[in-house]
């Protein structure tokens, strides 16, 4: 974030709070467990929605949800480890699943042609 505020910036220096947020959740031994994602580069993060239609919108209408502040999330979240929280994400991939993950990626056949040309080389 930019250390420096200009007249035509609109983004203010400091965060503001978020208000209340729909978080997604799943069930649990005793009671719903805060869902928890991974962004695009593998950090763990929380997730929170201004809005029921956008969180349906990553998630489906049938997620549970509940509603938590932006400090009450961060705080169940920390002791966790993970200190980043995401609102409004908008972008999701499915999971990856044993079948997809134990099925052999297909190299094409210009990289492996490459792959043998630099193997020759050294060998």
């Amino acid at each position: 974030m930019c250390l420096f505020q200009y007249d035509d910036d609109p983004e203010p220096e400091e965060q503001v709070p978020a208000g209340p947020l729909y978080v997604p959740v799943r069930p649990g031994t005793a009671e719903v467990v805060v869902r928890l994602l991974r962004t695009p580069l593998g950090a763990r993060t929380a997730v929170g929605f201004t809005g029921p239609e956008q969180l349906g919108a990553v998630f489906g209408a049938e997620q549970p949800w509940i509603r938590l502040s932006e400090a009450a999330l961060r705080s169940m979240t920390e002791p966790l480890g993970v200190s980043l929280l995401t609102i409004d994400p908008t972008f999701t991939a499915p999971a990856v699943t044993g079948a997809a993950a134990s099925r052999p990626v297909a190299v094409p056949a210009a990289v492996s042609a490459v792959r043998g040309a630099t193997a020759a080389r050294t060998a």
